[in-house]
């Protein structure tokens, strides 16, 4: 069983059935991985059952019964709640009274791929201790031993819809175009935003697990191409995309123009300080300053922390935060509702935020600061060496630029100039991830030519620089 598989946040790999030449996600393996789980939680003796969710890849209804046979095997008893996104997994712990379960997803990985999110806790998943010694009672075999029943609950997407569609009152009936992108989505946004009193066009939202438009992965700008026309096209208000498992989302205004997460949080932001002024807002290193300075300008407190959904996560809770996000499209909105990631509620409340705006879309970006700011660079670097790589430019950066301009709680993030540059390690493959922003293009490029030639100095990462696109 490959290593590998097992990261910071969640296990994620190849499927494969061919048991004897395959060491990813074959059907012994995710049932040695559901089994291990099942022991981590029974030695607890707190919890004695968990929920079963899958998305809607071709692997995942053989990975559920796999996974819920090893479970019951070790004594936890499974509540198979159906085809779901990741957001729905988590409502359902709160409606079924449920702290622990599996997900079963590969997100916005391409075809081939899928993975779990392993929750034991209300709207908390596994983090990357817990998610190692999964591996290493898994290696072992070291199980508890009991019989748990399998019980079922077909009603999840009623469930959800109803309890979310009340949390929000539009002032006006906007036009949003939803781009599924062939994900799990697909069978729950659309009839959200509808019950909710939005009108609705639909784009990729047919189940379709080969992917065969484009990847759901919002993150992508490459992905939003075909969002950007539709919203344009059907002179819409807004357009929305989701990830493959509906945890994240990408967001175009009405011209089609592609508005990071971390601008959307702005909004959502200024909607919740308009109530609660002093209001923290948890967000990771890969956000703009423009996100920081409004947050301050409105009498709230921007809170920055490492990137990744379980760690965002587990930083909102710690800090009581009332909203808290990632420049993946990882959103927390804690106000009137859970504290996990959804990009459905997201989307719902932005909706909401605009529906009330005399300005469009467009407009209101107009308020937020400008500045240059990079996509996610993608750099190869092998797994077992792109951790050592970041901790010597951490202390490079520190020795350059003096330690009160590097924050160093997830890679370097450096102050540079008018700007700042970020190298760190991506928790999910054998690569780091690169990302600046700057006032000006003098100083967006004079912080790119630097962090290149510092990438440059280690034999073992690529010089290629792959989604490598000035923002100019």
């Amino acid at each position: 069983m490959k290593k590998t598989m097992f990261r910071e946040y969640d296990i994620r790999g190849r499927v494969c059935k061919d048991e004897d030449k395959e060491d990813e996600l074959c059907p012994r393996n995710v049932e040695l991985i559901a089994k291990a789980f099942g022991t981590l939680i029974k030695k607890q003796k707190t919890v004695t059952m968990a929920i079963v969710g899958y998305d809607s890849r071709k692997c995942s209804p053989d990975f559920r019964d796999t996974a819920i046979k090893g479970l019951n095997s070790v004594g936890c008893s499974t509540v198979d709640i159906g085809m779901s996104t990741t957001p729905v997994f988590y409502f359902a712990q709160y409606m079924l009274g449920i702290p622990a379960g599996v997900m079963i997803t590969g997100s916005h990985n391409p075809d081939g791929w899928s993975g779990f999110k392993l929750a034991n806790g209300y709207s908390s998943t596994l983090l990357s201790d817990d998610i190692q010694k999964i591996y290493e009672t898994a290696v072992k075999e070291d199980f508890e031993k009991g019989r748990g029943n399998a019980f079922k609950f077909d009603n999840i997407k009623e469930s959800y819809i109803s309890a979310l569609k009340w949390r929000v009152k539009p002032g006006k009936r906007l036009k949003i175009v939803i781009d599924a992108g062939n994900g799990t989505a697909g069978i729950f946004a659309p009839a959200l935003f509808r019950a909710a009193g939005f009108d609705v066009v639909e784009v990729f939202c047919e189940l379709d697990p080969s992917f065969p438009n484009h990847f759901p992965d919002p993150s992508d700008i490459r992905s939003l191409e075909i969002l950007s026309q539709k919203t344009i096209e059907n002179n819409a208000d807004i357009g929305l995309a989701f990830d493959g498992d509906g945890d994240r989302i990408g967001v175009v205004d009405e011209n089609g123009k592609v508005i990071s997460s971390d601008r959307v949080l702005i909004f959502l932001a200024r909607q919740i300080l308009e109530k609660k002024p002093k209001a923290k807002i948890v967000f990771d290193v890969k956000c703009t300053r423009a996100l920081i300075e409004d947050i301050e300008k409105r009498g709230g407190i921007p809170i920055m922390w490492k990137t990744g959904h379980s760690y965002i996560k587990r930083k909102v809770f710690e800090e009581k935060a009332d909203l808290g996000g990632e420049h993946s499209g990882h959103i927390f909105v804690v106000d009137n509702y859970y504290a996990f990631d959804d990009g459905l509620y997201a989307g719902l409340r932005l909706a909401e935020y605009l529906s009330y705006q005399e300005k469009p879309f467009s407009e209101l970006l107009k308020t937020i600061k400008h500045y240059y700011s990079s996509p996610n660079i993608h750099v190869k670097c092998p797994d077992d060496k792109k951790y050592a790589v970041v901790d010597k430019l951490v202390e490079e950066f520190k020795n350059e630029f003096g330690e009160e301009n590097v924050i160093d709680i997830n890679g370097a993030r450096v102050n540079i100039g008018d700007g700042w540059g970020l190298i760190r390690a991506s928790s999910n493959k054998g690569e780091l991830v690169v990302m600046l922003e700057a006032a000006s293009k003098e100083g967006y490029l004079n912080i790119k030519k630097l962090l290149r030639s510092k990438l440059e100095k280690f034999p073992e990462v690529e010089r290629e620089w792959e989604n490598d696109i000035d923002p100019f």
